[in-house]
């Protein structure tokens, strides 16, 4: 009895899945099958204006603004033993004498040795600015006399000589005494920071 059964009941589903796949095909006679290609579809990209290629140019060009002031052109050269000495206008005599002679104590140094001049030029923009930041008046910058050149050109001594007349927070500068490194290095006389001349203002306002 039970082996007649699952017969009938296997011949039965089959005749149902039969019927229910003619029925379906019957539904489905007029369905296509659609057609896909075996590849991505690119749409033709719209015409570019001049306006868009233009944008397109300067954003491939664009170059990051430098902030650095310092020239980066050549430079007059100078020589190991050559001697630097500026000062701004209003710069009074006996200070200016008192920075020459290294009387001020150096409350920081660069030293610039073996450094590229892009280096160096990176270099001494940050470290007076750095000076002011912190409040530092006297500082020395050390860049050797180049006496190993063969053209006997001190190329950063060169310049330096060039970049810190061109810093306005630079009061003056003069080559340092030899104790200091003479012609190879530099004192150089830092701009009081805004909040410093607050500061005195304050304590003169006081007394």
């Amino acid at each position: 009895m039970v082996k007649f059964a699952n017969s009938l009941n296997t011949d039965s589903t089959a005749m149902t899945t039969k019927e229910e796949r003619q029925s379906f095909l019957e539904e489905m006679k007029d369905v296509r099958r659609i057609k896909k290609p075996n590849r991505a579809q690119v749409q033709t990209p719209r015409e570019l204006t001049p306006g868009h290629l233009e944008r397109q140019r300067a954003a491939v060009e664009k170059v990051i603004k430098d902030r650095n002031p310092l020239t980066s052109d050549m430079v007059e050269p100078l020589t190991a033993h050559d001697i630097l000495a500026w000062q701004r206008p209003g710069i009074q005599h006996g200070v200016f004498r008192k920075l020459r002679l290294g009387q001020y104590p150096i409350e920081a140094r660069l030293d610039l040795h073996r450094m590229t001049v892009d280096q160096a030029r990176r270099e001494v923009f940050a470290f007076v600015g750095d000076c002011v930041r912190y409040g530092l008046r006297s500082v020395i910058i050390l860049h050797g006399k180049g006496e190993r050149n063969p053209d006997g050109i001190a190329q950063l001594k060169s310049y330096l000589a060039k970049w810190l007349p061109e810093l306005e927070d630079v009061l003056a500068f003069h080559s340092a005494q030899k104790h200091h490194g003479g012609t190879g290095a530099v004192y150089v006389m830092v701009r009081k920071s805004e909040r410093d001349k607050q500061h005195n203002r304050e304590l003169h306002g006081s007394r």
